[in-house]
């Protein structure tokens, strides 16, 4: 399995005790932060208000921390020769650990082949069905009633008057399945739905060297004149730190779009008036929008030149590799609990995807105490004659 990796400088960090690696390591999902409960909520409301007033003085700290990166701070060199022989064998003993370490790595990406040959009839038979050219066996369905609750609410004629239809396979299967998985459904706009409504399959395969394929198979529609789209995901050629294949870069296809059917721009107009003649006109001008094809565009790591715009990259490189992981790892081998929405419950939500919910008890209380103000704020109304000035809110952090 490899890792995340994202071609970054490192973020401006005190260094250790003793001394810091000259090379950043790279980020692993298994890493955790260090954290320092000592700290209390109010000394930090503090700092980040002085900070707040100060952007400059922000600005200094990491440049002065950034410098320190990487520089050691004479603990090491300050070893008696013995002691620094002892940490000379132990770094050789690491090495070997590493070179294992990158055996494995190397095995397990054999093994996951080794499985995927395996599961790909699967995936073929599934295609089948899904778009109509086979019927489940009895042996399948009857596999796949096991787990399913009966559902009561439905009725004979209701179910006679569906086969009835005679709909082929399982129409918009996979744009289904996309809209349930939340990292992908975020990037679905209505106006994709119509092309993703054509897409046949999606299927992956492995390189030769470390990286993948994503392959996403189309019907004919009026969109696009493709047949597939593949986007395509590479490793560096050295392992990083603990043995895990660095993530390189992306590339995707090409998408042919029939005229005037990009997805991925729209038109805006803007009336212009002459100065001299004072006549308007109807300027049109083409701009890039948002749209799940944007995809098979994946962005391009920063050049040294553009340290302004890194950060930014940074964040899309990484978040197009995980939409990549997600596609390869969730969404391809449990397609139909995608589909029919089971695959939610298993699904790790992160704080940012509960940000549109709120504490059902803070909302009650937060009711309560706003009627209790209405009351003060009439009360003081009464007696005044005005209305009294409103404190600000008390900002608090979770």
């Amino acid at each position: 399995m490899a890792e995340p990796i994202k071609n970054k400088r490192p973020d401006p960090a005190a260094p250790t005790p003793q001394n810091t690696p000259l090379n950043a390591a790279p980020i692993s999902s298994h890493a955790q932060q260090p954290g320092i409960a000592s700290i209390k909520e109010e000394d930090l409301g503090a700092a980040a208000s002085i900070f707040a007033k100060d952007p400059r003085l922000v600005s200094l700290i990491q440049g002065r921390l950034g410098s320190l990166v990487g520089k050691s701070s004479g603990y090491i060199e300050s070893l008696p020769t013995e002691v620094k022989r002892r940490v000379s064998g132990l770094k050789g003993i690491q090495k070997e650990h590493s070179k294992l370490e990158a055996e494995f790595q190397e095995e397990v990406l054999e093994l996951e082949k080794k499985y995927f040959a395996k599961f790909t009839p699967l995936y073929q038979q599934r295609s089948a069905i899904v778009n109509g050219k086979t019927e489940p066996t009895e042996e399948q369905v009857k596999l796949g009633e096991e787990d399913e609750e009966d559902d009561e609410e439905t009725t004979k004629e209701e179910q006679t008057s569906a086969s009835a239809e005679n709909v082929k396979g399982i129409p918009e299967f996979w744009l289904s399945a996309m809209k349930n998985q939340i990292s992908l459904a975020e990037m679905i706009t209505d106006r994709d739905e119509g092309a993703l409504k054509s897409l046949v399959d999606i299927r992956m395969e492995y390189l030769d060297k470390p990286g993948f394929k994503l392959i996403f198979e189309f019907a004919d529609n009026e969109y696009f004149t493709n047949k597939t789209i593949t986007k395509t995901y590479f490793y560096q050629n050295e392992s990083g730190y603990g043995g895990d294949f660095i993530y390189d870069h992306a590339e995707g296809d090409k998408i042919e779009w029939k005229p005037g059917q990009d997805l991925t721009v729209r038109i805006e107009q803007k009336k212009q008036r002459n100065k001299t003649t004072k006549q308007t006109r109807i300027v049109k001008k083409t701009v890039p929008t948002e749209s799940f094809f944007n995809f098979f565009s994946p962005p391009k790591p920063p050049t040294e030149d553009d340290e302004d715009a890194a950060d930014d990259i940074e964040e899309r490189l990484e978040l197009d590799y995980q939409l990549g992981e997600d596609i390869k790892e969730k969404l391809i081998p449990r397609a139909i609990d995608w589909f029919t929405g089971e695959a939610l419950a298993f699904e790790e939500l992160d704080e940012e995807d509960y940000g549109d919910f709120d504490d059902e008890d803070d909302e009650d209380d937060d009711d309560e105490s706003d009627s209790h103000e209405d009351e003060d704020d009439s009360d003081d109304d009464e007696e005044d004659g005005s209305k009294p000035k409103q404190e600000p809110s008390e900002c608090k952090q979770s």
